[in-house]
């Protein structure tokens, strides 16, 4: 393959027929890949850090992988149709400049994502380069944004590379810790607890729904023909069984190590494996395992400002030259947020999770709500960049029900920073997603089947005559 087929052309524009390749099983190494990884592992711990045991939070992880992954694996199924990313599709329901509304949110995610990856993978590179973590970080930081640059070949690369080497580490890491900890006797000490077993099934459904908004850019150049079910099933199969493996291997963890894991996340689950060779290989495949979601997060950001931007602009298509600067504003954003919180990540980051899934349960529901049961698939693409469109410039029906989604997890939403009135009633636990997930399902379902008139008979992929506006 030659290297300018290697690097992307194609940014917000849909994929045509003649650039479109692969298979859905691709979406399997990827999520794989992507899930088998250092913060996943931290996640499952916060269960138990938080006073879950390890039955009840083992089986709320399932849980909320599974819920959370099947909304995540709808959104994949999305990409082989319209061949566009994730949140250009958005402008159908929010309108091609309201669209920006849940955007700016999605940035803020993906910069989030990106600084928390950048703490766990700076401290492994620094290990690996015998270098102090602040070198660490921004040395990974650089290799991310060069990689993200290349764009969707390298990031599928990267997902299968990621796989196997992180799977054989976690496979090894496992052994290692089934010889240290007495596991019957951790099992056996299983009390059942609401509102710690409903914060396990937030968590894992937290991290699952926050790859919603860019999973469909990574299955947008899988041909037209592939079956959506498949997309589906593949994505999900391997975002759970990658996320699920992570986290009941932090759920022990935590569980067996008391302050030892709190102290040092990384330098403790590479102890586990050994010293030497070994711990270089251990390292390097936490900073593999962090480079393939960090990829697919300073991607999916500028894809995201790219969408919001362009809705104002009237922009198709972007050159190189701004390609790269998207990415380094995430980079240089993300890098000065990891380099601020790389003290304080445990508890920022538990917090950080659950808050996010208050802003992004929303728009899951309202897209998918959309797609499969107003729209039934069928979309005006150039239309998705024209204000004076068929969608319009603000659809304000969706904007309306996306804010009423977002307060009405409130009352539920439990956090250090803020913890809503009806929380105590339920024993202190957080059901505020799945608040988020019904309520502006069924209003915009109510609502947006009144007027049908925006929508085509059929997907339409170029313009019927005429220049854009």
């Amino acid at each position: 393959m030659a290297a300018e087929d290697l690097v992307e052309r194609r940014s917000i524009d849909v994929v045509p027929d003649d650039e479109r390749h692969g298979t859905a099983f691709s979406q399997f190494t990827l999520w794989l890949g992507a899930n088998l990884q250092i913060t996943a592992v931290v996640t499952g711990a916060l269960a138990v850090v938080f006073g879950g045991d390890v039955v009840w939070s083992v089986v709320g992880l399932l849980l909320g992988n599974l819920l959370g992954g099947a909304v995540m694996a709808l959104h994949s199924a999305q990409g082989p149709k319209l061949g566009l990313p994730q949140m250009i599709q958005s402008r159908a329901q929010f309108g091609v400049r309201g669209a920006v509304v849940p955007l700016l949110l999605v940035i803020l995610m993906y910069v989030g994502f990106f600084a928390s990856g950048s703490v766990l993978a700076g401290q492994a590179t620094a290990r690996l380069t015998h270098t102090d973590d602040t070198t660490g970080i921004i040395a990974f930081a650089l290799i991310t944004a060069v990689a993200a640059a290349v764009g969707y070949r390298v990031i599928h690369v990267l997902g299968r590379v990621a796989s196997v080497v992180c799977a054989l580490a976690f496979v090894y890491l496992g052994i290692r810790l089934l010889d240290r900890v007495d596991l019957s006797a951790l099992l056996g000490d299983a009390h059942f607890d609401l509102p710690m077993f409903l914060l396990a099934v937030s968590l894992s459904a937290s991290w699952q729904l926050a790859f919603g908004p860019y999973v469909a850019d990574y299955s947008r150049y899988l041909p037209r023909t592939t079956s959506g079910r498949a997309t589906f099933w593949w994505t999900l199969s391997g975002s759970a069984v990658g996320s699920q493996w992570s986290m009941t291997f932090g759920v022990l963890v935590a569980a067996s190590s008391g302050e030892a894991f709190l102290a040092d996340q990384v330098g403790y689950v590479v102890g586990l494996g050994g010293a030497g060779l070994i711990a270089s290989f251990l390292y390097f495949s936490i900073a593999l395992g962090k480079l393939t979601i960090n990829v697919l997060n300073t991607y999916g950001g500028f894809m995201s400002m790219v969408t919001g931007i362009s809705g104002f602009r009237g922009q198709r298509t972007l050159s190189q030259r701004g390609r790269a600067a998207y990415i380094a504003l995430i980079m240089v954003a993300g890098t000065a947020v990891a380099l601020l919180g790389k003290d304080s990540f445990l508890t920022s980051f538990k917090d950080f999770l659950l808050f996010l899934l208050t802003f992004f349960t929303p728009w899951s529901a309202i897209n998918l709500v959309d797609y499969y049961l107003i729209s039934r698939e069928r979309y005006d693409i150039p239309a998705l960049s024209d204000p004076r469109g068929r969608y319009g410039a603000w659809r304000w029906d969706a904007l309306l029900v996306y804010g009423v989604g977002v307060l009405a997890q409130l009352p539920f939403l439990v956090t250090h920073f803020y913890t809503g009135p009806l929380a105590a009633p339920l024993g202190g636990a957080d059901i505020s997603w799945i608040v988020g997930l019904a309520v502006p399902a069924a209003l915009y379902w109510l609502l947006a089947r009144r007027d049908t008139s925006h929508i085509p008979e059929e997907t339409r992929y170029t313009l019927a005559s005429g220049p854009a506006h």
